[in-house]
């Protein structure tokens, strides 16, 4: 048996060719969807997230405004920008990288953020609406790509079972809402560095997400023959035999592709998707400051 293999990057390019007529009819409405970038530090993984995702607004017809700080930001500073691009109405999305730097507090500086531009979907506010169910507002990006992976791969989980292993507030905590949602219906677990015997919990599950950021964690004697294994992890390892002396991996062993049923790949699984859903969040702020 061999996993069909969900093409996260085809996907997200389907998404984004649906953008443009709502980015038209935005700016017949007087309104240019604009996305604001915060990058603080030299941190190169950060660099190349934030380039992947102007490249993204350029695709798409999105302005993009890059916003970049010094290491050694404080967060009086940091602060200060927040505010200035929550004050500025041409501004309809605020993005601050992750990591910032250290001697900051990245949930305090989540918190500043207006909710109504949290494209991350990180906000309490926005958090608090997926607790009840709202679904229709900025939902974090990579468990909204997670969603549409599934949902493009007509993967029925009504009453099956999902193992999330990660609790983490981006991944693994909102994504076992839109899984448990009504809808979907799934029986949602979430595993994490505490639990027992989670190899025995994994394959006893119809679909298991990993988001640890430990790579090749998870085995093939892990998971249930036809079971649908999302790959949500993305961990740079070195490897000689490559020119760039490195290569990413996911958080999933690639034999699990012998036993499953579906599976994301890493690079182009979740990673272009979790971008799509930005840029969706994006057009979405806009139309909902526009009413």
């Amino acid at each position: 048996m061999s996993a069909v293999i969900l093409d996260g990057k085809a996907l997200a390019f389907r998404i984004e060719a649906r953008l443009p007529e709502r980015i038209s009819a935005l700016k017949d409405s007087g309104v240019e969807p604009h996305l604001a970038v915060v990058l603080a530090g030299d941190n190169p993984a950060s660099h190349v997230y934030v380039r992947n995702k102007q490249l993204a607004c350029e695709r798409c017809g999105i302005k993009s405004t890059r916003i970049d700080l010094p290491n050694d930001v404080s967060q009086e500073d940091l602060m200060r920008v927040v505010a200035d691009l929550n004050a500025n109405d041409s501004v309809h999305g605020i993005l601050i990288q992750s990591p910032t730097p250290a001697g900051t507090d990245e949930l305090a500086i989540t918190e500043a953020i207006d909710p109504a531009k949290d494209v991350d979907g990180f906000h309490p506010t926005n958090l608090g609406r997926l607790v009840m169910g709202q679904v229709d507002g900025l939902l974090p990006c990579t468990p909204a790509g997670v969603m549409e992976i599934i949902k493009d791969a007509e993967i029925d989980l009504l009453g099956k079972k999902a193992v999330i292993i990660g609790r983490s507030r981006i991944v693994g905590m909102p994504l076992a809402l839109l899984l448990a949602q009504k809808g979907i219906d799934a029986t949602v677990t979430i595993a994490h560095s505490r639990t027992e015997d989670i190899a025995d919990i994994c394959r006893s599950a119809d679909l298991v997400v990993a988001a640890i950021g430990r790579p090749a964690t998870v085995q093939a004697d892990w998971i249930k023959s036809g079971a649908t294994v999302i790959d949500v992890g993305i961990n740079r390892i070195v490897d000689e035999s490559r020119k760039s002396g490195s290569r990413l991996a996911g958080d999933v062993d690639p034999s699990v592709s012998e036993v499953a049923g579906y599976m994301t790949p890493v690079p182009g699984g979740v990673g272009p998707m979790t971008i799509s859903m930005l840029i969706s969040n994006t057009v979405r702020a806009a139309e909902m400051r526009l009413g």
